[in-house]
């Protein structure tokens, strides 16, 4: 078995077909089929169904793929860093964070790593906490910010948090209209009565808020579901409605004023995550310093973030279902 019968395996199992993943790798398709036939010969297995038209995974081809795909990215990290030592490149960084943390967070932080590391190859990926940690664990990102609600902690394979900072949810309506509130804060009641602007079903903003409407015996009252963070933002800067998003998001939003939720109060918790059997390249350590130092700057700036507990704060996280 070698990795290139394991790279024309994933390929194959991702295409659904031999022809289209022979042309992706450059390869002729019958060297890819014998590639393939050769790994199934020394694993003592069929990995694939094959009918006209049609590939799908056979069982022992679904145990492979998950363990084909991490020794691929393991064997690109080991890469990445000979390249470092040996001074070829200066290093390749795959950063994932959820959609809130790209427009805050990650864009802070992105702009000192690059201005400090011009030479390293940066990769940033945008999804949710869940489908982050799925990658961490599939060895497609080095590094992810992730967030959990207060209560709520973060579930994923096993890999290394490192809590970074808690911030408030806030209350965001439109600077060009009337304050939603002649006071600085809002109760979930009077939050409850105002036109909200909801964010699709996948993100845990959402899931939070709904659920703290539900523990009080309220129901908000819609006007727009299942938008994404920036057009949520764009919708409540037009005076559609208020929407409930982290007070990190107020970051060069001038357009935006917000009022704090109390009663109850809604915090999250942003962590960085990364592989706990994986060792950091040197390119993504420096990242993990700079993210680090970027939420540590923008917790002293406000009133809304706090940071997270000193040092001993990185912990391992288990599966928990």
């Amino acid at each position: 078995m070698n990795l290139e019968q394991l790279r024309g395996f994933v390929e194959v199992a991702r295409l659904g077909h031999f022809t289209r993943a022979a042309e992706h790798l450059h390869l002729a398709q019958p060297s890819l089929s014998r590639q393939i036939s050769a790994l199934e010969s020394d694993l003592g297995a069929e990995l694939f169904h094959r009918a006209r038209g049609h590939i799908s995974l056979t069982a022992a081809g679904e145990a492979l793929l998950p363990l084909a795909r991490r020794m691929l990215a393991d064997a690109d990290t080991v890469r990445s860093e000979m390249a470092e030592l040996a001074g070829l490149r200066r290093g390749r960084v795959r950063l994932g964070a959820t959609p809130t943390l790209c427009i805050s967070l990650v864009a802070e932080a992105v702009s000192a790593f690059l201005g400090a590391h011009p030479g390293i190859d940066l990769h940033v990926t945008e999804g949710g906490s869940r489908a982050l940690i799925d990658e961490l664990a599939g060895g497609a990102l080095d590094l992810a910010l992730i967030t959990a609600a207060e209560g709520r902690p973060a579930a994923g394979a096993s890999l290394t948090r490192t809590p970074l900072l808690t911030e408030e949810l806030v209350v965001v309506s439109s600077a060009a209209r009337p304050p939603v509130s002649s006071r600085p804060a809002i109760d979930l009641r009077q939050l409850a009565r105002l036109p909200q602007i909801v964010f699709h079903e996948s993100y845990d903003l959402r899931v939070t808020t709904e659920a703290a409407f539900r523990a009080a015996g309220l129901t908000p009252s819609v006007v727009l579901e299942g938008a994404e963070m920036d057009a949520v933002l764009r919708f409540v800067e037009r005076g559609l409605g208020v929407a409930v998003v982290p007070a990190m998001v107020l970051l060069d939003r001038p357009a935006l004023r917000s009022v704090r939720l109390t009663a109850p109060r809604l915090t999250r918790t942003v962590s960085l995550a990364h592989r706990s059997d994986v060792t950091l390249t040197r390119a993504a350590a420096a990242m993990q310093r700079v993210v680090a130092a970027t939420a540590e700057a923008l917790a002293a700036g406000s009133a809304l973030v706090s940071p997270a507990p000193a040092p001993g704060r990185a912990r391992r996280s288990t599966p928990t279902g």
